[in-house]
């Protein structure tokens, strides 16, 4: 028996591919980006936090060197960026998950044009990047505070204590 490929597949977006992509999707349109090395209850419930403000998601990935560059640690990411993308695209509230190698998502944010910003509330609004740009043609800038207080990095400091 052949067996079709997962539907969340067709959430995967290349970033040549984006400009098109997020003008097809329903509007408002929501973005926020993030490394989401080790998926955790924090990430999906602020995701779906996320998804609430608008009609739709896109979530921006740093690249495996992006992610690098970030100074997390020389194991990270500890999953590879296909492996980040697949997952993240299979949460219902996720509308389009794309990538950027660059240190920031801001290529991504002018590219879609999105109505509102959104990071975790352990990033002050004037301090997430693209909120200028989004505050600029009329957007809103969200930092939402955490629900469940989870870190990636302390669950791997947890796991290799045990």
């Amino acid at each position: 028996m052949i067996y079709p490929p997962p539907a969340f597949e067709a959430k995967l977006c290349a970033p040549a591919e984006l400009v098109a992509r997020a003008a097809a999707l329903p509007r408002p349109l929501v973005f926020t980006n993030g490394c989401f090395d080790i998926l955790h209850r924090g990430h999906v419930t602020y995701l779906a936090q996320a998804r609430a403000l608008g009609a739709s998601l896109v979530v921006a990935v740093n690249s495996d060197a992006s992610v690098k560059r970030l100074g997390k640690g020389p194991d990270r990411p500890v999953n590879a960026l296909e492996d980040r993308l697949a997952v993240l695209a299979a949460l219902e509230s996720v509308s389009l998950v794309t990538w950027f190698e660059e240190d920031t998502p801001l290529e991504r944010i002018l590219e879609c044009r999105p109505e509102i910003l959104v990071k975790g509330g352990d990033w002050p609004v004037e301090k997430i990047v693209g909120a200028a740009e989004v505050i600029g043609w009329g957007g809103e800038v969200h930092s939402i505070p955490f629900r469940h207080e989870r870190s990636t990095s302390a669950l791997l400091e947890k796991i290799r204590r045990l």
